[in-house]
């Protein structure tokens, strides 16, 4: 299912580009998903608690502007891809700060946004379909890297904390940097310390020690880490730039 949240405070531009989703949508039979509308970004944040996967935002609205609205939807660790609508370029350099995945000009031709969206749904797949191997004592499961908050060693194993769950991996006989190198590999993650990795995108907040995770627990940093790791999720969401 892909949730799409579209926001313009032009009623004419937000009915006219809904209506493209939807027939990009009607477009692809083996694509189901929904479209959300909303007037204002105020409107758009007090409603993020419904996960969208992309966001279609106006640059310029009162109040919450487009780009106010990307960087408070980061962070609050929203991953959705963020595609940018305005008639000006002008803001185009900002987009980035917000890790925007396309900035398109109005007006907006449906081709030019098919095109778009299937990049961005393409994204959208491999990431959630990407995973680790984790070899428990019930056998071998796999792991999605998207549903992984953080990973600790618990004494000589591995504990794979979870949006549905923890997972313990079975002893481990290697370094604890060496057992979760696959994690390593993704952007996604970063090793802090010696026994803990973070996926940036479920961290809302770096205070002191503390790692904000964004189902309201935290985890205790390294004291030595600590600024290193505030310093790398900071970076991560300012350098997650479009890849078009």
């Amino acid at each position: 299912m892909l949730r799409i949240a579209v926001c313009d405070d032009d009623q004419e531009q937000l009915e006219q580009i809904s209506r493209m989703l939807r027939a990009y949508l009607l477009a692809r039979p083996g694509l189901d998903g929904t479209v959300t509308v909303f007037s204002d970004g105020e409107t758009l944040l007090a409603g993020s608690g419904q996960n969208f996967d992309l966001c279609l935002l106006d640059v310029l609205m009162p109040g919450c502007n487009g780009i106010q609205t990307g960087l408070a939807l980061r962070a609050l660790g929203k991953d959705c891809q963020i595609i940018y609508l305005s008639a000006s370029d002008e803001y185009a350099v900002e987009s980035y700060e917000v890790g925007a995945f396309f900035y398109l000009l109005k007006p907006v031709e449906p081709e030019k946004l098919f095109q778009v969206l299937d990049r961005a749904v393409d994204k959208l797949d491999r990431r959630r379909n990407q995973a680790v191997m984790v070899q428990t004592a019930d056998g071998v499961r796999r792991v999605l890297l998207a549903n992984i908050r953080y990973v600790e060693r618990t004494g000589r194993s591995i504990r794979y904390h979870c949006t549905d769950g923890t997972v313990d991996s079975r002893t481990i006989r290697t370094a604890f940097r060496e057992a979760v190198a696959p994690l390593l590999t993704d952007p996604r993650f970063a090793l802090c310390g010696a026994s803990f990795v973070l996926n940036f995108q479920h961290v809302t907040a770096v205070q002191g020690q503390a790692a904000q995770l964004d189902d309201g627990s935290s985890v205790t940093l390294p004291r030595t880490s600590a600024a290193d790791f505030k310093r790398a999720w900071g970076q991560y969401w300012l350098e997650e730039s479009p890849s078009c």
